[in-house]
């Protein structure tokens, strides 16, 4: 897994700073609406359920916008019915893309991601194009400013919790687990005192892509626009970019 958090670094600052509460909220409720339809409004019965509340309050959404979102999705209240479903694709320097869609006109959003990928040197590809380079992981990130570590100290701990590995990359230490691990690691490092800045089930690519400088530009603004959209819940690539190639794309934009 070693460079897929060079990509997450990017994105978890992006997130900091850009918080885009209103479309997040909206992003959240379809998670929750749909987990509650698929499994029941039962949080402890349904564990999708009860990640996708979880995040919900990770990310300060309101109690009253969480039962909402579970009872439209039960039928207890009138709402829009969204279906989940992956889009793969490519982008600039062959990166490979996989998206996790919940959308309530497929045929719309299927137009609108291509436009988006075809507009930014990406292009839409079959099912199972890319998923194959991806591994399904619990993804606990600290953020190594707010919350000081002893390194050696956090991988026992982590591997005791249930963690399978620990990358500390710049500012933020990245503890990995699998799926069925996720909730109790989590919990377990939480009662060991420990926060995370974020903390979800991810798509991991086994290698990465490192990326030049003219494709690195194209891949930071596609990613931008492809999670933009109101459709796409998660967006995951392979794509690396060298140290002074960000800094120096970081300069241009200040």
């Amino acid at each position: 897994m070693a460079g897929h958090s060079k990509w997450a670094n990017i994105k978890h600052k992006k997130k900091k700073e850009d918080k885009r509460r209103g479309k997040l909220f909206s992003k959240l409720s379809r998670k929750i609406a749909v987990a509650a339809r698929e499994g029941g409004g039962d949080p402890e019965m349904n564990a999708d359920l009860r990640m996708a509340i979880q995040k919900a309050k990770d990310n300060n959404m309101p109690n009253d916008n969480i039962e909402r979102a579970i009872k439209r999705g039960t039928g207890n209240l009138e709402g829009m019915s969204y279906e989940s479903f992956v889009y793969e694709g490519y982008g600039p320097g062959g990166v490979a893309i996989y998206m996790d869609i919940m959308t309530d006109n497929r045929n719309r959003t299927a137009a609108e991601i291509r436009h988006v990928l075809d507009k930014n040197g990406g292009n839409l590809g079959e099912n199972g194009c890319v998923s194959w380079m991806f591994q399904r992981k619990g993804e606990l990130i600290i953020d190594l400013n707010e919350f000081k570590i002893d390194e050696d100290e956090l991988l026992l701990e982590a591997l005791e919790a249930g963690a399978e590995d620990l990358e500390i990359e710049e500012e933020e230490a990245y503890i990995y687990t699998e799926p069925g691990n996720f909730e109790s690691t989590r919990k377990l490092m939480e009662e060991n005192g420990y926060e995370f800045a974020s903390a979800d089930l991810a798509m991991i690519p086994d290698n990465m892509v490192s990326l030049d400088k003219s494709n690195a530009k194209k891949m930071l603004r596609l990613i931008e626009k492809l999670e933009d959209h109101d459709d796409i819940q998660d967006v995951y690539s392979n794509f690396e970019i060298d140290e002074e190639i960000r800094e120096e794309i970081e300069a241009e934009e200040d």
